[in-house]
């Protein structure tokens, strides 16, 4: 982890009420896709840092200075804030949560996005594709106005379907939907990674075909552990999803009724 402020280079909107921003300043503690940066907002009663997953991270050189691009839907007055924000500094903490692991993909690792969940998968599949996979991509939204990216994981090379609720684009219905039916087999996958809001994650558990990492989207206090406020159980006790998380493995995940 890591604190530092960053510059605003540019914040603008990609799709209802979603914004991407890129940020200029040290991105040396971003390691993996997956992890998370915990912005401080400047503004009286505004008293908890908002965690926001890193979409994508750039380095210049080795040196520690890059740019860092966030991705992220207003919801609250915090986020509504930085909609707002066109240049100026971020204090930030960098490098947060566990991140991805991607040595457990297989050759044929499907992503799962819905949302705002969408982002982190970015970062993933280009990391995926760099490492000689075959990389499939499934993006669910409720419509066709709240889609963003779906040209990006294209121009990476990454296969990709695009699901709205309502079917106003693409596929009807949600993102198991497009989940292909077997594993390992003929249009099948070798692993699977998703992002998104719980209810999606349990139908995605259930569908599944193979082993996998979910990432988990939770309130926190403090982002990094001390609090104790975002913990939750797995097979193996409790867990802190900023911390030990937020991405974990199927295997470990106790669903909560």
């Amino acid at each position: 982890m890591k604190q530092s402020l960053f510059e605003i280079v540019s914040n603008i909107q990609i799709a209802e009420n979603v914004f991407k921003m890129v940020l200029s300043g040290d991105t040396e503690a971003v390691k993996k896709p997956g992890q998370f940066v915990n912005i401080k907002i400047e503004d009286g009663g505004l008293f908890l840092r908002r965690p926001i997953s890193v979409c994508d991270c750039e380095n210049a050189g080795g040196s520690g200075k890059g740019t860092l691009t966030i991705i992220y839907k207003v919801v609250g007055k915090g986020t509504e804030k930085m909609s707002r924000m066109k240049s100026g500094t971020l204090d930030i903490l960098s490098g947060l949560g566990n991140g991805y692991d991607t040595s457990l993909s297989g050759e044929k690792p499907l992503l799962i996005g819905g949302g705002v969940g969408v982002p982190p998968l970015y970062m993933l599949a280009k990391k995926l594709i760099s490492e000689g996979k075959k990389v499939s991509v499934i993006l669910g939204f409720n419509k066709k106005s709240e889609i963003f990216f779906e040209d990006e994981f294209k121009r990476l090379g990454a296969s990709v379907k695009t699901v709205t609720v309502d079917g106003s684009y693409g596929l009807r219905g949600y993102v198991t939907d497009a989940m292909p039916k077997d594993a390992e087999g003929k249009d099948g996958y070798t692993y699977f990674y998703t992002c998104g809001p719980e209810p999606m994650l349990k139908a995605v558990y259930k569908a599944s075909k193979t082993a996998g990492q979910f990432s988990f989207e939770e309130r926190m206090g403090c982002g990094f552990g001390a609090c104790m406020g975002c913990s939750c159980r797995t097979i193996t006790g409790s867990k802190r999803i900023c911390k030990e998380g937020p991405v974990m493995e199927k295997e470990e995940i106790l669903w909560e009724d």
